[in-house]
């Protein structure tokens, strides 16, 4: 018979201390090891501990891509790449008893993802189901736990953004209406009175904020709105804006906003030569918008030996959080990244081997990897 490994002798304690030495991720690998340590590394004590002494993950995650075939497609993890490292990792997600799960939002440690109940037994599945209801789950990948979320419609799931806070408010966003949710078994619906569909919406704290377009068909006209979700009974959105702030909605072409650090917004978009209809871009420009002040800076630009790749471009899509943002566009195949936490002179670099995603226009957001973050 073989024999018991020393170390499974020692105290608990002990080991929780030995353990709480290493850096997160060779935790999280050393759980994989065994069930003895992933029992040990997973206890409430253990995880108290790693709450006091590390820092999450701050990883950037790939959505999926939303396409008609997107329903019976089934996708088992998740892709994320590691700034620090600048190492590419992929989480499974085969633990969740639901079919093509499709991760849309993360916040403080927990993935948010719409999914549907997995086909009975002797079902088609080359056929997508069409009459399926698609949940919402909130999931802590590292942990393998889940909850599912109140019961939404199918339209929500088809047009609906998800958005999340530190402090795990849930609210679904279309042109029309929006849900939401805070620690309770309903959701709260209120009309969204937009005057136009939302764009990159962010929730921060008790607040929403979305970029509209009230210009003409020929010209767009940003605007940024903001509302109140803790004004009950029915919150409503209002224009954000100040005399001060002048044409800065004018500079930039196709804006998007990213939540930035602590109470402030970052707006990114391609720098107008002119205010002509069809002015080309000089560079991608990241500002920053102070909620406490209401003033704007800006945060950062585009280097031009790197623009050059998007100059062509039409289209973009723009993720990140905090002090990070990425940039992708079709036929570059990688992701230009802006991270001010980096060292001078790297600021902007890209982020090669990306997963092959056909048209090249990446989605994504920020992970927290957290090993006490609880669904």
């Amino acid at each position: 018979m073989e024999e018991e490994p020393p170390i499974y002798r020692l105290p608990h304690d002990t080991l929780h201390q030995i353990f709480s030495s290493l850096p997160l991720r060779q935790i999280i690998l050393c759980r994989s090891l065994s069930k003895f340590f992933l029992h040990l590394l997973s206890t409430p004590s253990f995880l108290h501990l790693l709450s006091t002494s590390h820092l999450p993950l701050h990883l950037l995650a790939l959505r999926h891509r939303h396409t008609p075939h997107t329903s019976h497609t089934s996708h088992t993890s998740l892709s994320l790449f590691d700034p620090d490292h600048k190492t590419w990792l992929h989480f499974p997600l085969d633990f969740l008893p639901f079919h093509s799960p499709l991760p849309v939002a993360s916040s403080h440690g927990l993935l948010y993802l719409w999914a549907q109940p997995k086909p009975k037994p002797n079902t088609n599945t080359s056929q997508p189901d069409t009459t399926a209801t698609k949940s919402l789950i909130a999931c802590n990948p590292l942990m393998r736990t889940f909850r599912v979320l109140p019961h939404l419609g199918s339209a929500w799931s088809r047009h609906g953004a998800v958005l999340v806070d530190a402090d795990h408010r849930v609210m679904v966003l279309t042109e029309l209406a929006a849900l939401y949710c805070h620690r309770t078994p309903k959701w709260l619906k209120f009309s969204s009175n937009l005057p136009s569909k939302p764009r990159s919406p962010l929730l921060i704290n008790h607040s929403a904020f979305a970029l509209c377009d009230v210009g003409s068909p020929w010209r767009s006209q940003w605007k940024l709105f903001s509302c109140n979700i803790a004004a009950s009974p029915s919150p409503t959105w209002s224009r954000l804006d100040r005399h001060e702030w002048g044409d800065i909605f004018d500079v930039l072409k196709r804006p998007r906003l990213v939540r930035g650090h602590g109470n402030r917004i970052l707006m990114v978009g391609g720098l107008k030569s002119s205010f002509a209809l069809n002015a080309p871009c000089s560079t991608i420009l990241v500002l920053r918008l102070d909620l406490d002040k209401l003033e704007w800076d800006e945060a950062s630009r585009m280097p031009p030996e790197m623009f050059r790749a998007f100059r062509e471009s039409t289209k973009y899509k723009v993720f990140g959080s905090g002090d990070r943002v990425c940039i992708s566009a079709k036929r570059i195949g990688k992701l230009a990244l802006w991270d001010r936490r980096a060292a001078e002179g790297d600021e902007w670099r890209w982020i090669d081997n990306l997963p092959g995603n056909g048209d090249g226009l990446y989605r994504g957001f920020v992970f927290e990897g957290r090993l006490n973050a609880v669904p």
